[in-house]
């Protein structure tokens, strides 16, 4: 099993959240007076639990089946179904936030090796989030207070870090299920299909999270959007699941060594993305399908770090200079210190 990063198991908090909020004692007035007292706290605890569940390592598949064509004409394509394993890291708890790296262990007969893959952040009443605009550019967009109470806003970055989408809503939790459901919100095409067609520019998503026991799954409602016409129209909907289900790995020392290696490389990169969103109203990104712009010399230049192979102020300072490159906020090219 990995090292201490990793959280196992959905305890029974958000039953017990539940129970709390559901509980009277004394008077009417002072039970309600408990109940609403005692809620928030349970609640917030609960989705803290939710979260920090999805940490560990998985067998996972991913499951991606377009089901109903919509424009006239199309034929939908095969379905894509992709085994992996993945190990879920813990970088950063402070109570109101946590941010959970995926890293996927790919084996053959002779050796494993690590690919760093998405990354999910998990914010408590957040005041600003991030919009896909579409064609590689996002809107970073104030949140209303009301908006925002009793929710997490999740945003998912690319293997690069770059930003990818975003969601806010609440944790409901059950007896043996916590989900998060955000209303549809727009991403940019997935490597599946940005690497093998162009027919469509965005997909509108619903992006819906649900633990428990035995590990959690990612179910996504997907309508693939056309953007480039005069008139937008939706091409086709899918329906994805990426299910992840608790597994003890093989090669699960090559994750820890990789990012005991590679975290203070990637801690540089996260702290830049960090503050170019927090000081800009639009970023946009320039990259390639297959990732040879930007995505791909940053993951290289990892690996040399991992291997040894140059230090980590040299990935950084290289790091630099493919972004400055390759980002634009609010128009401008960003500068790096």
């Amino acid at each position: 099993m990995t090292r201490g990063f990793v959280r196992a198991g959905l305890s029974a908090l958000a039953l017990a959240a539940l129970s709390a909020c559901a509980s009277t004692s004394g008077t009417a007035e002072q039970g309600s007076s408990q109940a609403q007292q005692a809620r928030p706290e349970q609640h917030f605890e609960a989705d803290r639990e939710a979260i920090l569940a999805m940490a560990g390592e998985y067998e996972v598949t991913f499951d991606f089946t377009e089901f109903l064509p919509i424009a006239p004409g199309y034929e939908l394509a095969d379905p894509k179904i992709t085994p992996a394993s993945e190990v879920v890291y813990v970088i950063e708890d402070t109570g109101e936030f946590i941010s959970l790296q995926h890293l996927l262990l790919a084996r053959t007969e002779d050796a494993s090796f690590v690919i760093k893959h998405w990354r999910q952040d998990w914010q408590y009443e957040p005041d600003r989030m991030l919009a896909y605009q579409g064609f590689n550019r996002w809107n970073v967009e104030d949140i209303a207070t009301g908006e925002a109470r009793g929710a997490w806003s999740q945003t998912v970055y690319q293997v690069d870090d770059s930003p990818r989408y975003a969601g806010l809503g609440q944790w409901e939790h059950a007896r043996h299920a916590s989900t998060w459901e955000p209303p549809v919100s727009w991403r940019p095409l997935p490597r599946r299909d940005a690497t093998t067609r162009d027919d469509y520019d965005v997909i509108a998503a619903v992006n819906r999270h649900t633990v428990t026991e035995w590990g959690w799954s990612h179910g996504q409602d997907n309508s693939k959007l056309v953007l480039r016409e005069d008139e937008p129209f939706e091409l086709v909907r899918e329906h994805g699941i990426n299910t992840y289900r608790r597994a003890d790995l093989e090669g699960d020392e090559d994750a820890a060594a990789y990012w005991d290696n590679t975290r203070d490389y990637w801690t540089r990169v996260r702290d830049a993305w960090d503050t170019i969103i927090a000081n800009s109203e639009t970023i946009s990104v320039q990259d390639d399908a297959e990732g040879t712009l930007l995505y791909g010399p940053l993951l290289s230049a990892a690996q040399n770090v991992h291997f040894d192979l140059t230090s980590t102020e040299e990935a950084w300072a290289e790091a630099v200079s493919l972004m400055e490159a390759r980002i634009t906020a609010d128009g401008d090219a960003v500068d790096i210190d």
